[in-house]
């Protein structure tokens, strides 16, 4: 069946959201999807039927720390918002 996600148009097998989930080699816990503009939770994933010409924004997220100790991080200047700079 053919699928919009993201914008681009591709053909799949899958026929539910967790089957397409898992088709994309995407971990679902670190996944958002909205189907058709509508959020659906990932309690729904299994029951949530696919149809051809469907589209789907999907998220993954991806996470990622400072890997330096503290010790070693720089001390960027932050910059500071002064009512005189507003307009």
């Amino acid at each position: 069946m053919r699928l919009v996600i993201n914008g681009e148009e591709r053909e799949f097998a899958a026929a539910t959201l967790e089957a397409l989930v898992e088709e994309l080699g995407m971990k679902g816990d670190r996944v958002a999807v909205e189907l058709n503009r509508e959020i659906v939770p990932r309690a729904s994933w299994q029951a949530t039927a696919l149809k051809d010409g469907d589209r789907l924004e999907i998220v993954h997220f991806v996470g990622a720390g400072n890997q330096r100790p503290r010790s070693e991080r720089r001390n960027l200047p932050r910059t500071r918002l002064r009512s005189s700079n507003i307009y």
